[in-house]
């Protein structure tokens, strides 16, 4: 029954030991006098040599079931096999000696009967003696132990009585009790096996439920609390300090480019990570009052401060301990975090509201790549106008509210148009028409810049598919995809997915990566950025000059074409100094094999200088400003 319910290894092993002891008292019963001094005919050798197997082998299976019980690891195959045949062949020759000397008879008896008995008495000594070191003993392993000891007594006594008073009469009747002995010190074996199945599945549930209501209160994977219970921790601290007279700091923690993490170096890799970086916060010097895992990559770090140098200092060591490197599988893993924090009760009185606005302070310090912010009243502010964004933004995609302009761009080699950079508007139903700086910022840090690069460069494709199936004419489109985009390695089978639907040829489609936008992996983006040129599609990059990589861009990334931010165009035809930049961003451009286009090109005579310097193509106002679509199809009708 116990082994149909449970499916214990032990319970096979004390099951299989029973059913042999139980299966030779019978054979005895059936046979009491198998046990004499000689035998007459070989083939009577037989059942005492299997009885003795018997015994032997319920007594190693006996063994066995408290060894699994105890270290849950099973009987090595080769080892059973090996302890069998040594059983087998230790039997049939004590059985054998002396069998048919009847000048040999106490030789015989003392190997069949006075040495087995010894034998056993060892067994059970051994195995009274490991429970007895156990570490981890029981009430039934207890008693096993106590059991064992007497069992042992037994064999030893009767061992050593067998040799000396085998010839008392006495010696029979002593015999003949051993027999009821044994008869009920194996029932009182199974009963004591019996209670230790029962302790052992009773221990087990107690286990289980000990385990749902740790992981009730603690996050599976880190064993730091999760979000109810370090929430509810929080409101307990919270009460404490405020009868101290202290402060609290709530940090939430958010680890960068996880996702890039994962999809690296594996999801066992990312977990190994967070249970670590659980480890390193629950171990901190500054004594944390609570840490625990909100979500994903995201984790909770309650201090309580006196003074706000005590929260600097804190605030580098949380960075310091993630920054620390970690080492899994032989690899040297480096992480970095974003950290936003707050303060009770400065900031609020309820645990909800402390973690609202800690999060507040993450978002400042996530969307602006800073390492730490604290919260200010600003904040909450700007949050609600961020959610009211959010759901604008997203009901003005759905509804198809933004449209395109175009701003043409002039060829200075051939005088013609070489292609159009499509160029954002919001057409707002209450506010009217919005330019991207009404709203580019707002998508950024509602992280929705993805999506909406897609379906701008969706909408471009779908409209340069339409003039060619009208006017049988096509036209190079540049859009712009922020820089991190490229780090997505679904970008590539999503902009073909794009090309294909809309049957548009790949080369006249030109990609500009705004260059003020870091890259967090130039690796990642330069092999993008290749696939993408297999593909036929052009690369450039957009506001050269203006970051701090410039030369690091111009130098790592593969790209096709750099455009000239308008800030160096403005006064290149009166000032000496943009006049210099200019020429070398040029040249060093075209020294590597890249194309040219100038922006914010306003006046005849910065165009004239720009055609001296060798500028590849120029656009700006003078050339046109940006075009609807309809002003810019009439580029495309024939003349009459």
């Amino acid at each position: 029954m116990y082994l149909r319910t449970f499916s214990r290894q032990y319970t096979k092993y004390w099951l299989v030991s029973l059913l042999i002891i139980t299966a030779s008292y019978g054979v005895r019963i059936v046979a009491p006098n198998i046990q004499s001094f000689t035998v007459a005919n070989s083939h009577l050798l037989t059942l005492p040599t299997l009885l003795m197997i018997a015994n032997y082998t319920a007594l190693l299976y006996l063994v066995a079931g408290v060894y699994n019980a105890k270290t849950n690891v099973k009987l090595a195959k080769p080892i059973a096999v090996i302890t069998f045949s040594s059983i087998v062949v230790f039997s049939i020759i004590t059985n054998s000696f002396f069998a048919f000397d009847n000048e040999n008879t106490f030789n015989h008896f003392y190997l069949t009967v006075s040495l087995p008995n010894f034998v056993s008495s060892g067994c059970f000594f051994a195995l009274s003696f490991y429970l007895f070191v156990d570490k981890k003993p029981h009430f039934s392993s207890n008693v096993l132990m106590y059991f064992s000891f007497i069992l042992g007594l037994r064999y030893l006594f009767y061992s050593f009585v067998s040799i000396l008073a085998i010839t008392e009469p006495w010696f029979k009747q002593l015999t003949f009790a051993i027999k009821y002995f044994d008869v009920g010190a194996t029932t009182i074996l199974g009963f004591i096996l019996l209670v230790w199945m029962q302790g052992a599945e009773r221990f087990a549930a107690l286990n289980a439920i000990s385990r749902a209501q740790y992981l009730g209160k603690h996050d599976s994977l880190t064993g730091a609390l999760n979000r109810e219970q370090v929430m509810a921790r929080l409101s307990e601290v919270m009460v404490n300090t405020k009868n101290s007279n202290n402060s609290l700091a709530i940090f939430l923690i958010d680890i960068k480019q996880f996702k890039f993490i994962n999809d690296t170096y594996g999801l066992k890799v990312g977990d190994y990570l967070l249970g670590e970086i659980a480890n390193r916060l629950n171990n901190s010097v500054f004594l944390p009052q609570a840490v625990g895992r909100l979500s994903g990559d995201s984790f909770m770090f309650v201090l309580e401060f006196e003074h706000m140098s005590h929260v600097e200092r804190a605030v580098s060591h949380i960075h310091e301990m993630i920054n620390k490197p970690f080492y899994c599988n032989q690899q040297e893993i480096h992480i970095q975090a974003s950290l936003g924090f707050c303060f009770y009760p400065e900031h609020a009185n309820k645990a909800e509201d402390l973690l609202q606005k800690a999060n507040l302070a993450l978002h400042h310090a996530e969307t602006n790549n800073l390492p730490s912010v604290a919260f200010q009243e600003g904040m909450q502010a700007h949050g609600r106008h961020l959610l009211i964004m959010e759901k604008q933004l997203k009901n003005a995609i759905a509804n198809d509210e933004f449209i395109l302009y175009f701003q043409p761009q002039l060829n200075l080699l051939t005088n013609k148009l070489e292609g159009v950079e499509a160029l954002v508007r919001w057409q707002h139903p209450e506010k009217g028409l919005l330019l991207p700086v009404d709203f580019l910022a707002d998508l950024e840090e509602l992280g929705m810049h993805n999506h909406f690069d897609q379906y701008i460069l969706a909408k471009a494709c779908q409209l340069h598919a339409n003039w060619y199936e009208k006017y049988h004419r096509r036209v190079a489109i540049a859009v712009n995809i922020t820089a991190i985009e490229f780090q997505d390695e679904k970008i590539v089978s999503s902009i073909q997915a794009i090309l294909t639907e809309h049957q548009i040829p790949p080369k006249y489609i030109e990609l500009e990566i705004t260059e003020n936008v870091v890259m967090t992996d130039i690796t990642q983006g330069m092999e993008t950025i290749v696939k993408l040129q297999n593909m036929g599609i052009k690369v450039s990059i957009d506001d050269f000059g203006t970051g701090y990589s410039s030369l690091s861009y111009l130098r790592e990334l593969p790209i096709d074409k750099i455009k000239i931010d308008r800030s160096f165009i403005n006064e290149v035809a009166s000032n000496d100094s943009d006049l210099t930049i200019v020429k070398s961003m040029v040249e060093l451009s075209h020294g590597l094999g890249k194309r040219v286009l100038a922006e914010g090109v306003e006046t005849e005579e910065q165009l004239n200088v720009l055609r001296h310097l060798g500028c590849d193509a120029v656009q700006g106002y003078f050339i046109s400003k940006p075009l609807p679509e309809k002003k810019l199809l009439a580029y495309f009708k024939p003349k009459s």
